[in-house]
């Protein structure tokens, strides 16, 4: 057990309770653990997204926001935000806005969301050890995919946050 992946067990607010493996976080025990995700926007207003590697236990292959990961026992959540989209995108030294924090139930997990949002990604270079592939998508092509199970059903529902400020972002 030496080697587990350890995450902080949260409550509804983000207070910190406990900690437990990431295993046990998602093999059902709907353990509450804070992760984070990263919504990069271009300059024609297009949404980066990932494709999910093949050998992930959750939502392998669908299509989900550009950063996204958990954050590590005894991070701070702007530290995890920082090293997810470093390790998964390249992205350094960016400025971003929160979005919103959410909670996110799935049948094997249960996830206290903090979203961000940013524009800078004149850096993004995909890691293919973290990620299938990555594009930049147009808003009105995202929308009319919907319900065709090619994204995460937590992007999606994401999404619903994140519409409404992305003309003034």
């Amino acid at each position: 057990m030496c080697n587990e992946e350890w995450l902080p067990i949260v409550d509804e607010k983000g207070n910190i309770i406990g900690k437990a493996t990431r295993r046990e976080c998602h093999q059902g025990s709907m353990l509450l653990h804070p992760v984070v995700h990263l919504h990069v926007l271009n300059q024609n207003n297009e949404l980066f997204l990932q494709k999910r590697p093949m050998n992930k236990d959750v939502q392998p292959g669908k299509w989900d926001t550009a950063v996204g990961g958990h954050v590590d026992w005894g991070e701070e959540i702007e530290t995890s935000l920082k090293r997810e989209a470093f390790e998964e995108i390249g992205l350094k030294d960016f400025l971003f806005q929160q979005v919103v924090i959410y909670k996110w139930e799935s049948p094997i997990e249960n996830e206290l969301v903090y979203s961000f949002i940013t524009k800078n990604y004149n850096n993004l270079s995909i890691n293919k050890n973290e990620l299938d592939d990555g594009k930049f998508w147009p808003i009105a092509t995202i929308e009319k995919k919907f319900g065709e199970h090619i994204f995460t059903p937590n992007f999606e529902a994401e999404f619903k946050f994140l519409k409404p400020i992305l003309s003034g972002f």
